[in-house]
């Protein structure tokens, strides 16, 4: 199975995570010029129409050589009305990477690949990844402990570990990824790409409060706290989100999993995304806000460094 996009064409092997509300095209431009790929959720243009108005502007002011290629992220979870609307609008501008989320659907497969993109999909096990590829995935976005948002409990370790035991396909990999050096650790383990969403909070492009950002930056792993409560599947959140909201971090309680509502901001009166932050355990790698530019050039600096470290370390030489 080939990458979605050839590593050559990109400054760093990074997929940048998409993100409820944060990420928007004014990101994901800024994303794919600084040389990785940009992505964004699709329920993020409100109204569904707007989706339309994003997909045109990136289509107009990205290469259309594929050399800056972009993604959308579709939440194919039953409960999400505007699935086939927004796969529409993915299809009329021929989406080149689609990532699906919470659930996997052939038919959501099928339609992509007849345009001539590519599917990847968000797993936190094995026994999804499975399903996943049955299903007619063609990559897989491995979603380990520490990551920001609906994370998964596995380390990444062990879940690279068990998809690459049977899978050849491309992969991301998840999980508290925020420096140079991560992003060379996400590849020793098998995946293709690094898969970070949190440092990208933390800059001038990303749609998020000023309040937003800067928890991102004085933040660190142990402001992190996991709880299905806001959107009934487990995700990590800032510490300093949930206490503004009147709530206890360490006394959450757990919701119902039927109550699944991630589409319109969760299931308590602060709502998850909006007032609860999602943010992943690495983000104390962050130490400014910052452009995304700027952002990039310092993980490639950092990305080059560790690679050079590690030749150094086992008298290797990296090409």
């Amino acid at each position: 199975m080939p990458l979605p996009v050839p590593l050559a064409s990109l400054r760093l092997p990074v997929i940048a995570a998409p993100m409820f509300i944060v990420s928007g095209p004014d990101l994901v431009l800024a994303q794919c010029r600084a040389g990785i790929v940009g992505s964004f959720p699709a329920l993020n243009a409100r109204p569904a129409a707007q989706l339309d108005e994003w997909l045109h502007r990136l289509n107009e002011e990205l290469p259309g050589d594929g050399s800056r290629p972009f993604a959308v992220n579709l939440i194919v979870h039953k409960t999400n009305d505007r699935l086939d609307a927004d796969l529409a609008a993915c299809a009329k501008w021929k989406v080149p990477i689609v990532i699906t989320s919470l659930g996997a659907r052939e038919d959501v497969n099928a339609a992509v690949r007849g345009w001539g993109g590519i599917v990847l999909h968000d797993v936190i096990d094995n026994a999804y990844a499975r399903k996943a590829v049955e299903k007619g995935a063609d990559g897989l976005i491995a979603v380990a402990a520490g990551a920001g948002g609906h994370a998964g409990r596995q380390s990444p370790f062990a879940l690279m570990q068990e998809i690459r035991g049977w899978f050849t396909g491309p992969v991301a990999l998840s999980g508290a990824i925020a420096c140079g050096r991560s992003i060379l650790a996400a590849q020793a383990m098998g995946a293709d790409f690094a898969y970070m969403g949190s440092p990208w909070i933390a800059t001038h492009e990303a749609n998020a409060v000023p309040e937003y950002k800067q928890a991102i930056v004085a933040g660190h792993a142990g402001d992190i706290v996991y709880s299905n409560l806001f959107t009934g599947v487990h995700g990590n959140y800032l510490r300093a989100s949930i206490l503004a909201a009147g709530l206890d971090p360490d006394n959450l309680p757990e919701s119902d999993p039927s109550r699944m509502n991630f589409a319109s901001g969760g299931n308590t009166a602060a709502k998850a995304w909006k007032d609860i932050w999602g943010a992943g355990q690495g983000i104390g790698a962050v130490t400014a806000v910052e452009s995304v530019a700027q952002r990039v050039a310092a993980l490639a600096r950092e990305y080059d460094e560790a690679r050079r470290e590690l030749a150094g370390r086992a008298g290797l030489s990296f090409s």
